[in-house]
């Protein structure tokens, strides 16, 4: 079995992208720069050095995802090593589980009405609206007014 080699501290965008939440160390700084992770409830630098114990946060997929810091590594290893680092909170499974199972049953008609490309109906109401509100006064040039 292959061993991660362990650091006591370690910059905030290696350790996303060691322990593969992020395919790269540049997207993982890019959402770092957007303010969109946060450290024990604070927003973070991608220069932000972790520790043991610290929380992570931040939204991936519309759902807040919040982790616990076990170990530090800045090495990219598989998968089951990468899981090691870390543990996730009972909410942030919860609410994956949630979001997954939202995702599954397919999206609520009721929410794409408000958006998106009306109907032919909705067309013609509009269209119906449009033509009563404003008076069209058209008029053309003709040859030899």
């Amino acid at each position: 079995m292959i061993e991660l080699p362990l650091q006591e501290r370690v910059r905030l965008d290696k350790w996303l992208w060691a322990a593969r939440f992020f395919k790269t160390r540049g997207l993982a700084a890019e959402e770092i720069g957007k303010n969109r992770i946060s450290v024990n409830g604070q927003v973070a630098k991608a220069s932000r050095e972790l520790k043991a114990g610290d929380r992570v946060s931040w939204r991936q997929q519309g759902v807040l995802r919040e982790i616990e810091v076990r170990a530090l590594s800045e090495v990219r290893g598989p998968a089951p090593l990468a899981q090691a680092l870390y543990i996730e909170t009972p909410e942030s499974l919860e609410a994956r589980r949630v979001a997954a199972e939202q995702r599954h049953q397919g999206i609520e008609p009721a929410q794409t009405i408000a958006g998106g490309r009306p109907t032919k109906r909705d067309r013609r109401d509009l269209e119906r609206e449009q033509h009563t509100r404003v008076e069209w006064d058209r008029w053309s040039a003709k040859l030899g007014d």
